[in-house]
């Protein structure tokens, strides 16, 4: 009975793993963006995916987006690399493929995204890049909920890095001049300042109301909102057999 229920353990074990090498096999059809994780509305897909096509068709550059709630046991870097890997994201003896993979955050479990690049696409996006694009990029969006944004941008300087290697550095100096300003406004002496002036602001006004000037201000507001569907993309195109080998970066929210 015990080597029964080993040999029932061992089948189950093996259909199940190749279910999941299934996944990693090269689809007959390009499908450069798999939402199995339905957060893409329709027209955000078809927009997505116009996007894409697009760019392939205009400097062979696949980027391959892929949502998903199930990573299968696979850490998300290994199932992002395994994807592109198996099926053959970009062209052969070019290598240059990206493969965007996120899991959105469930009540469940933390929400997990990763870029990972060919070794045709490294010199251009580096692990340091890819990692700016995660966290200053995506993640800020992801967090309210704004999936296609998030990626919608991503997918932007994707394009941007692959096409143009000056523009990872405008970035770069961009991003440095940003984290400057922020810093200032963080210093101790801006707080110094702002309270002098906040100080002074409050005993103007005191002065004002005891004179018997009245103060008045006004103010406004807009907003903005956005949502969500299931599918994958597929073009007339052909994966090329690109490779990967551990460019990229992750992150979690």
């Amino acid at each position: 009975m015990r080597r029964i229920l080993l040999i029932i353990t061992f089948l189950a074990a093996s259909v199940s793993t190749f279910a999941y090498d299934d996944i990693f096999r090269r689809p007959a059809e390009v499908h450069l963006v798999v939402d199995s994780a339905n957060v893409f509305t329709t027209e955000q897909f078809a927009a997505l995916t116009a996007k894409l096509d697009s760019f392939e068709r205009a400097t062979t550059v696949q980027i391959q987006i892929y949502t998903t709630y199930y990573l299968y046991g696979y850490d998300i870097v290994d199932f992002a690399q395994r994807l592109g890997e198996g099926w053959g994201v970009g062209q052969e003896g070019v290598d240059n493929g990206i493969v965007i993979v996120c899991k959105p955050k469930t009540m469940y479990a933390n929400g997990e995204v990763t870029i990972q690049v060919g070794y045709g696409i490294e010199p251009f996006m580096p692990d340091a890049v890819c990692k700016q694009i995660i966290d200053n990029e995506m993640i800020p969006e992801f967090k309210k909920g704004h999936y296609y944004s998030g990626i919608d941008r991503a997918v932007d300087l994707c394009m941007q890095f692959a096409s143009d290697e000056n523009a990872v550095k405008k970035y770069m100096a961009k991003k440095e001049r940003s984290d400057k300003i922020i810093g200032w406004f963080e210093s101790p002496l801006f707080r110094v300042i702002y309270s002098i002036l906040f100080m002074s602001l409050m005993a103007l006004i005191w002065i004002g109301a005891s004179s018997g000037v009245t103060v008045s201000s006004g103010r406004g507001s807009s907003g903005g909102s956005s949502r969500r569907s299931s599918r994958s993309s597929s073009s007339s195109h052909s994966y090329g057999g690109g490779h990967f080998g551990g460019g990229g970066a992750r992150g979690c929210w």
